[in-house]
């Protein structure tokens, strides 16, 4: 289930607009004020809609910080301000689509459904599901548990990497340090047995099987 985060002064208009998405499907956070919504930036829902005249902090200001914190996460401004600079202004910065008030509630429902597809589609192609619980994104190099970021550094990220490209196979401690660290690596393949307890302790769930005097095996399941 999506998670989106709504930012809009008017609160009738921000209760209204709340209860049409809820009723579509989508988990929603809802803010009257641009400080406040500033403060869950860090939340990375999966859409924000943003109105652009904010007390305190406006759209476009938010907008900056939001793309500064991950430019992938989509955005809709929707405003009274329809001239033609404001749209510019909004793609320019950042935001994936605009509407202009008054607009019906389905409008934006519908919008958010189409975005997500389009942006999301995407993403799962270049992601996997590991075990059930992790979600491991190739192109930003991240894994995440449900909503939360796991925390791992390049090679470990590598090494998680080539085990699950290579299912249910037995990999060689050799091979995994040539794959991840190199041919042109001068150490000992102690290296690998070091980044795969640490993989382990962060990702308790992980099925890596360790073959004694050779290597180890990620389990699918």
């Amino acid at each position: 289930m999506s998670n989106i985060y709504l930012v809009e002064d008017e609160e009738n208009l921000n209760a209204i607009l709340a209860l049409y998405l809820k009723k579509a499907g989508y988990n929603v956070k809802n803010f009257t004020r641009g400080i406040d919504a500033a403060k869950h930036i860090k939340d990375d829902p999966h859409l924000w809609v943003l109105d652009i005249t904010l007390p305190c902090i406006n759209g476009y200001e938010l907008l900056k910080k939001i793309k500064e914190y991950n430019p992938n996460t989509p955005v809709i401004f929707i405003s009274a301000r329809d001239t033609d600079m404001d749209i510019i202004t909004g793609l320019q910065l950042g935001c994936d689509d605009y509407i202009s008030k008054p607009f019906l509630p389905m409008e934006l429902v519908i919008r958010i459904k189409k975005l997500l597809e389009r942006i999301y589609k995407q993403e799962r192609k270049n992601s996997m599901v590991i075990n059930t619980c992790y979600r491991l994104d190739f192109d930003r190099r991240m894994i995440f548990e449900g909503n939360q970021q796991i925390e791992l550094t390049s090679k470990e990220f590598d090494i998680l990497k080539v085990m699950v490209k290579n299912k249910n196979i037995a990999l060689s401690r050799e091979y995994i340090l040539e794959m991840v660290w190199g041919c042109g690596f001068f150490g000992r393949d102690r290296v690998v047995d070091d980044s795969v307890r640490r993989v382990r302790k962060k990702l308790p769930h992980l099925r890596i099987e360790t073959i004694y005097g050779y290597g180890y095996r990620w389990r699918k399941g």
